[in-house]
């Protein structure tokens, strides 16, 4: 069996910059095992896995090198980025073309804006925001971080650390100082530890520069599943947005984060969130690249 397989720099216009993901659109077929091993093989944070079902809905899923997990925000982008490139879906020439896709966490919908006839940027929707837990004991969290506890908050405000999730359950931890955002050094097997008692994928830990920034500084680590550290992460700055608004940190509706610089791949990530008939749409979008096609033979 040869299977056609895309990289796709996710979050970036750039080659080398934002988040590799890889993408096989034809995956109809393909067992669980089959695309757990090509996601190894990749060897890439995420592997999005597409079944067609028509024009405006496609089935994904997400594996990284270790498991499948429920959502994926820089696979996602890199996917539908791929689907509209390569004409999969119909182009329009300006505006925003709406599409769904079909996770393991829901339906969800995936806005495409097109530029003078090219994708200009692809938006995710993602699960409705659930505050899972707030960390009020942020001892065994703070030794996996190598971090004290006044270390963390905003400015010279104490904020505690939350887990929420938009799609994945991840710990939103808010760093009071750039430096110490930049120089954390994770013990990687005790956050590991930390994530299985907590039940997370992982720590979102980020920087504000000011109350009411426009942009914020972030960055990920996932050891539970195999990831060490993202360059960009969709679903965890999701919930991120969603953090900085219900604590007032932020009043617009809009942030970049900036992420990756640390792994000298830097990605930007669109954040908005939304308010509906009281619920919260959180959207996070970017560009995205193709930089490799290949096959794998099986």
């Amino acid at each position: 069996m040869e299977i056609n397989i895309y990289q796709v720099d996710a979050f970036s216009d750039k080659t080398f910059g934002g988040n590799p993901a890889g993408v096989v659109l034809d995956a109809e077929y393909l067992t669980e095992d089959t695309m757990q091993n090509i996601a190894k093989e990749m060897n890439l944070s995420e592997t999005a896995f597409v079944t067609i079902k028509d024009d405006n809905l496609f089935t994904v899923r997400f594996f990284t090198p270790a498991c499948e997990v429920d959502l994926c925000g820089h696979a996602t982008i890199a996917t539908f980025y791929t689907l509209a490139k390569l004409g999969y879906i119909k182009p329009i020439y300006n505006g925003i073309k709406t599409v769904y896709q079909n996770t393991k966490i829901g339906k969800l919908s995936v806005d495409i804006i097109f530029r003078d006839g090219e994708v200009d940027k692809v938006f995710m929707e993602q699960a409705t925001p659930k505050e899972i837990k707030s960390i009020t004991d942020m001892s065994s969290l703070t030794k996996s971080m190598r971090i004290n506890i006044e270390d963390i908050g905003v400015l010279d405000n104490i904020i505690y650390p939350e887990i929420i999730s938009t799609g994945l359950p991840d710990v939103i931890l808010p760093i009071n100082k750039k430096e110490v955002l930049d120089k954390l050094d994770i013990d990687m097997k005790e956050l590991e530890n930390v994530s299985q008692q907590l039940d997370i994928t992982g720590v979102h830990a980020f920087y504000l520069p000011k109350i009411d920034s426009k942009f914020v500084y972030t960055r990920n680590f996932a050891p539970l599943v195999g990831i060490d550290e993202e360059a960009a992460t969709g679903t965890s700055n999701g919930a991120l947005i969603y953090f900085l608004k219900k604590n007032n940190l932020i009043k617009d509706n809009r942030i970049i984060s900036y992420q990756g610089e640390s792994m000298n791949r830097p990605s930007t990530i669109h954040c908005q969130i939304e308010e509906d008939m009281e619920r919260s749409i959180i959207k996070v979008g970017g560009n995205a690249k193709i930089v490799i096609k290949g096959t794998i033979f099986i």
